[in-house]
């Protein structure tokens, strides 16, 4: 069968795996892995030479992985140019995932006000071409109700028309009613890695538009008992692991325009090799014929 080039492996027409920026094409969807964050001090040595500047982590990361969710938008709402910036030292396919201000999340007394704020921030990544999508992360205390999904709605309306996914860490949002909605809002639903722990989301998968799969690690022991916060993502997937996932992002890409999957698990560079792993395990294992 005839089909793209790649490393001396001809693959047939309807599957492309790109080595230099590792993003995947089928014919309903693409599939894009990175990771959450890229500017570590802990990364150093690890991911980063030793010598590189810190001004060039974000065009270095680029030239491993052609997507990353900007975390430091959560905490404070960064200036346009800080995206100009972003957007300059990155290829033109490349694209970023913002995670929403806390204040639309987790403190939304302001929240409308917060939402015309954000949306100006994130212009210069939207006039580039490189605004994937923004992540609304909800914290494990909000719950499904009446109340919380009739403010989701005027979010999503206050945002227009970002593109959006939406992350839940209670699992009373596991709800085929919700699902239905996200759809109909055109609100992409995140799936998640998480340790099994009471309360916490399973690693159910919901096709939407815009598809999304976080690896948090299953650090259980660390989860809510820590010194620091980084010893929550202080964990390793193994190979095996990884590839429970493959079914089920191979379905979320094929039902999908787009899939994004990101490795949160940061400390000391994990998440850049968690990455890198399934990357490869895609490209040796992921039949296209199957």
């Amino acid at each position: 069968m005839g089909g793209c080039q790649g490393k001396g492996v001809d693959f047939p027409t309807c599957f492309f795996f790109d080595l230099s920026a590792a993003h995947f094409r089928r014919p309903m969807g693409i599939l894009r892995i990175g990771t959450a964050g890229y500017k570590y001090d802990d990364w150093v040595g690890k991911v980063y030479p030793p010598t590189l500047a810190a001004r060039d982590y974000l065009s270095f990361y680029a030239t491993k992985f052609d997507c990353v969710e900007i975390n430091a938008s959560f905490y404070t709402l960064l200036s346009p140019y800080t995206y100009r910036q972003m957007a300059r030292k990155t290829p033109t396919d490349f694209e970023f995932v913002v995670k929403a201000h806390k204040g639309l999340t987790h403190e939304i007394q302001d929240a409308r006000e917060t939402a015309r704020a954000f949306k100006d921030s994130v212009q210069p990544l939207t006039d580039a071409g490189k605004l994937g999508c923004c992540l609304l992360q909800f914290p494990q205390r909000c719950h499904r109700s009446p109340e919380n999904l009739e403010y989701l709605e005027r979010l999503v309306d206050w945002l227009a028309p970002l593109p959006l996914v939406v992350e839940f860490r209670h699992r009373s949002w596991v709800n085929d009613e919700v699902f239905d909605t996200l759809r109909q809002w055109k609100v992409g639903f995140v799936s998640v890695d998480e340790p099994k722990l009471p309360g916490l989301m399973p690693p159910v998968i919901v096709p939407t538009p815009i598809s999304y799969v976080r690896f948090h690690g299953r650090n259980a022991d660390k989860w809510y008992q820590h010194d620091h916060p980084y010893e929550r993502y202080d964990y390793l997937y193994s190979e095996e692991e990884l590839m429970e996932w493959l079914p089920k992002i191979r379905q979320l890409v094929s039902e999908s325009e787009k899939c994004y999957v990101i490795f949160n698990n940061h400390y000391e560079g994990k998440s850049a090799i968690n990455a890198e792993m399934l990357k490869e395990l895609c490209y040796r294992l992921w039949s296209p014929e199957e």
